[in-house]
């Protein structure tokens, strides 16, 4: 009976971020109230208070069930068995557009971080926890870089502190633009064109015959 109560209060607060997440995705943080999210996942208000202090806390816990995207693009960093820093670049930037094309709930949660949130009131802490997967994929950018470097195959003149900034200015402009167009539009369908090229400007160009 425990166990069934545990389950059964799982299943309620998953309820609950879902509607969340679309009651954000269609009205905007700042105009979904606990009591619109309520409605939307068919509990009790105090259903929603048991489960989450504020409307804070309900916004974190929807953008955490977003973030295995991030780990699981970041794994392609350290993960490339064929020893080239440059293609486990480019494969973790592609990873994290492919998942965004296929995966619906993902790229809701992003579209409501990006286009959806005012990060004022008492969302103005927020914004720096949001900004987090960056700094720490920047940081992660920088030692693929350098290993880049070390292996002799991207150009020496290039700084890996410099290259990993750049490469992050790049992607979030990048999925600024994904998210503001619509499928089929340029911007969506050059995306791994763009990455290729990004990463092969830094490559050194074997010498020609």
């Amino acid at each position: 009976m425990v166990r069934r109560t545990k389950e059964d209060a799982e299943r309620t607060r998953l309820q609950i971020i879902e509607a969340a997440r679309k009651t954000f995705h269609q009205c905007g943080v700042s105009r979904t109230s606990l009591e619109k999210v309520a409605a939307a996942a068919g509990v009790t208000r105090g259903a929603v208070y048991w489960h989450f202090a504020d409307k804070a806390a309900l916004f974190f816990a929807m953008r955490e069930t977003s973030l295995a995207v991030i780990d699981r693009a970041d794994a392609f960093l350290f993960g490339d068995e064929s020893g080239d820093p440059l293609d486990a670049i480019e494969q973790s930037m592609v990873y994290f557009f492919r998942t965004m094309s296929t995966c619906p709930a993902a790229r809701e949660t992003y579209e409501i971080m990006s286009f959806r949130c005012e990060y004022v009131d008492e969302f103005a802490s927020v914004l720096q926890e949001v900004n987090r997967p960056c700094v720490e994929f920047q940081a992660k950018l920088t030692t693929a870089y350098q290993q880049a470097l070390a292996l002799g195959i991207m150009r020496p003149e290039l700084d890996p502190d410099a290259m990993a900034l750049d490469s992050v200015s790049f992607v979030r402009g990048l999925f600024n633009n994904w998210l503001a167009s619509s499928p089929g539009t340029e911007w969506r369908d050059q995306v791994e064109d763009m990455i290729h090229t990004h990463v092969a400007l830094r490559r050194i160009t074997p010498p020609r015959a």
